[in-house]
C-alpha cells in the first residue's frame, strides 16, 4: 500500500486526506443517525398518553426537547397546544426544517467527497502523465515497459479517487434515505399527537338555546 501511494506522488495526499475525512463523516452519522436516537421506542406514545392526561408541564416540556429530534418536535408542538390546529402544523413545520437540517450535517461535505474525489484522481494521472512525457523530451523514448510502468503509475491516482468517491456516494445515497424515512415517522408521530391535542371539549349549547327559546324583557 506504502509503495502505491509513493508511486501516485504527491496528488495522492489529498485523495488520503478525503479519505480520512468521508471515513470520519461516516462513523459519525452511523452514530447520531441511528434510529433509538432519533426516534426513541415509546417516546410518542408516552407523549400523547401525558396530553390525554393534562400533564403538560413547562419542565416536563423542556426535558422531552432535550431527548430526541422526535423529542423536540412534539415538543414544539406542545408549546403551541393552545393554538388553533393549523397555527400547530406551522410550528410543527418550522422546528421539522430546523431538524431535518441538523440530521443532515456534514452530508454536505460527503457529497463533496464524492464529487471531488474522481476530479483529484484525474488531476493526479494528468499530472503524472505530464511528468512522464516530460522525461521522454529530455531521454528520448527508452525502454517501453518503462514507459508502460510509468502510465501504470500515473493511473494509480484515478483508481485511489474512485475508491474514495465510490463508497462516499453510496453512504451519503444511504444517510439521506434513512433521514427521509425519520422524517415520514416523525410527521407520523406529530399526527397523532395533534388528534390527542385536537380532543377538546366543545361548548355544548344551553337548554334554552336547544329548544330555540330566546330569552325575553317583560315590562310591568
Amino acid at each position: 500500500m506504502l509503495e502505491l501511494v509513493k508511486a501516485g506522488g504527491w496528488p495522492m495526499i489529498p485523495l488520503l486526506l478525503l479519505t480520512v475525512v468521508a471515513l470520519g463523516i461516516i462513523l459519525e452519522r452511523f452514530w447520531s443517525l441511528r434510529r433509538k436516537t432519533v426516534l426513541p421506542p415509546g417516546l410518542g406514545a408516552e407523549v400523547r398518553a401525558w396530553a390525554a392526561r393534562g400533564n403538560l408541564d413547562p419542565t416536563h416540556i423542556d426535558s422531552l426537547r432535550r431527548t430526541s429530534p422526535l423529542g423536540a418536535l412534539l415538543a414544539a408542538a406542545l408549546d403551541v397546544r393552545h393554538r388553533p390546529r393549523d397555527q400547530i402544523r406551522e410550528r410543527i413545520e418550522d422546528v421539522g426544517r430546523h431538524l431535518v437540517h441538523r440530521m443532515e450535517r456534514f452530508l454536505n461535505g460527503l457529497g463533496t467527497i464524492a464529487a471531488a474525489g474522481p476530479l483529484l484522481g484525474l488531476f493526479g494521472t494528468v499530472v503524472g502523465m505530464i511528468q512522464m512525457f516530460l522525461g521522454i523530451l529530455d531521454s528520448g523514448l527508452g525502454d517501453v515497459n518503462q514507459l508502460a510502468g510509468g502510465i501504470g503509475k500515473a493511473l494509480i491516482c484515478t483508481a485511489t479517487g474512485m475508491i474514495v468517491a465510490i463508497p462516499a456516494l453510496m453512504f451519503h445515497r444511504y444517510f439521506r434515505g434513512r433521514i427521509a424515512g425519520y422524517i415520514v415517522d416523525m410527521e407520523h408521530e406529530a399526527i397523532q399527537l395533534l388528534d390527542t391535542l385536537d380532543t377538546r371539549p366543545v361548548a355544548a349549547p344551553t337548554a334554552a338555546g336547544a329548544r330555540g327559546i330566546t330569552p325575553s324583557t317583560h315590562l310591568d
